[in-house]
């Protein structure tokens, strides 16, 4: 099978899945967006990796980190990137495009690309950008963003309903799926993972921990997005909280505007217990992630429909308890539950939020019990042989309908 595997986001687990379709003789093509603004997957081709296995990145536009929340800009941006993915269908003339993390407008030319050319288009759905549109241009002109998102929902079912498959991450996607006009067999649910041999257990102490000063600190990391979705308010309160403790650092490695207002609130109100950090390389993560204590992780009560942090799951590899201001019906939400790895409070609970971290703080047998339950949790279930199973029957079985 010739597969192309566009991962706009360019995620970790994502090109974990490539590469191991690629072990399995499968000619196999990882394609991402050039110069995002996201945390990032292992994205090079190395001496180890299977000859079928390939790396492309496609540019975007130079201006896009200036203009991505400039509507009409990012818009015309998305567009030209949606035609360049669509030319690198047409060179490779693959059999299957698994397609994930890509806006409305550029899946839209995806899926036309392969319509024209009998090529089998599955989405593989993280989240439905349509209703993160319509809700965030709601919120500035209530009338355009209604327009806005009755267009991109549209546009969206479309594309889904020409699909050979579609792959959700969680049965919570089944009923909008439907909604769309996706016939029921066609949807197959397959819940996300965090690729476990590519993040070890590794020493609280480490390089990475000793570079900056934070052995000897205890440690609240948040590592990751930090976009129009996340409130960098709760992270910046868990700051105020702990001030007067000299041995906490609240530690936050992100870029984007929740770290910009991070860092404004920081010099404004001297928040010497708050640290600010851009992305770090995926290699270095094992030890950004043991160097926290406690990994936090916040999510708007209205995004909780559409969106699944990712974050959560690279947390449980790491062993370590989660703290998350994260609605209690999102699926991250339900995992930190089920794996009992840590302590989910609602979004609009602050003190919730303030009192579990504190009592973190305190209860060294509660950190060790919520860190073992989080590791037990990503080892039972971040089984890449028996995940590429699923994937390669189904697309397998898109790519000869």
């Amino acid at each position: 099978m010739r597969l192309l595997v566009h991962d706009y986001a360019g995620h970790p687990f994502q090109v974990q899945l490539s590469r191991e379709l690629a072990r399995r003789g499968h000619i196999s093509t990882h394609a991402f967006a050039g110069g995002l603004l996201t945390p990032r997957g292992n994205l090079q081709k190395s001496s180890q990796d299977p000859e079928l296995f390939d790396i492309v990145e496609i540019p975007m536009d130079r201006h896009y980190r200036r203009d991505k929340y400039r509507f009409l800009r990012r818009r015309r941006m998305e567009i030209e990137y949606g035609s360049e993915v669509a030319s690198l269908i047409s060179r490779l003339r693959p059999d299957v495009v698994l397609s994930a993390n890509t806006p409305t407008e550029p899946q839209w030319r995806i899926a036309q690309a392969c319509g024209k050319t009998g090529i089998a288009f599955v989405p593989w759905i993280q989240d439905f950008y349509s209703l993160a549109v319509a809700k965030l241009a709601a919120k500035k002109t209530p009338i355009i963003g209604n327009v806005v998102g009755s267009w991109y929902r549209r546009l969206e079912a479309r594309a889904l309903r020409q699909a050979a498959a579609v792959v959700a991450i969680t049965d919570d996607f089944t009923p909008m799926l439907l909604r769309a006009g996706v016939l029921p067999d066609k949807i197959i649910v397959v819940p996300n993972w965090a690729p476990l041999e590519e993040l070890p257990m590794t020493p609280r102490r480490n390089a990475w921990s000793a570079a900056h000063g934070w052995d000897e600190k205890f440690v609240f990391l948040y590592a990751g997005t930090l976009a129009l979705k996340h409130d960098p308010g709760l992270l910046r309160e868990l700051a105020v909280s702990f001030q007067d403790d000299p041995a906490t650092r609240i530690v936050v490695v992100s870029e984007g505007p929740g770290a910009d207002y991070l860092r404004a609130r920081k010099t404004a109100e001297n928040l010497n217990s708050l640290e600010l950090l851009p992305f770090q390389n995926f290699a270095q993560m094992p030890d950004v992630l043991a160097t926290g204590d406690v990994l936090l992780a916040v999510l708007e009560a209205d995004a909780g429909l559409f969106s699944a942090p990712s974050k959560v799951l690279t947390y449980h590899c790491a062993g370590k308890p989660i703290l998350a201001a994260i609605a209690s019906n999102n699926i991250a939400a339900r995992t930190i539950a089920q794996a009992q790895s840590g302590t989910c409070v609602e979004p609009s609970d602050p003190s919730g939020f303030l009192h579990a971290a504190h009592r973190y703080r305190l209860d060294d047998a509660l950190r060790e019990k919520h860190g073992a339950a989080a590791r037990a949790y990503a080892e039972g279930h971040f089984d890449i042989n028996n995940i590429a199973d699923r994937f390669e029957q189904l697309l397998l079985n898109a790519a000869h309908k």
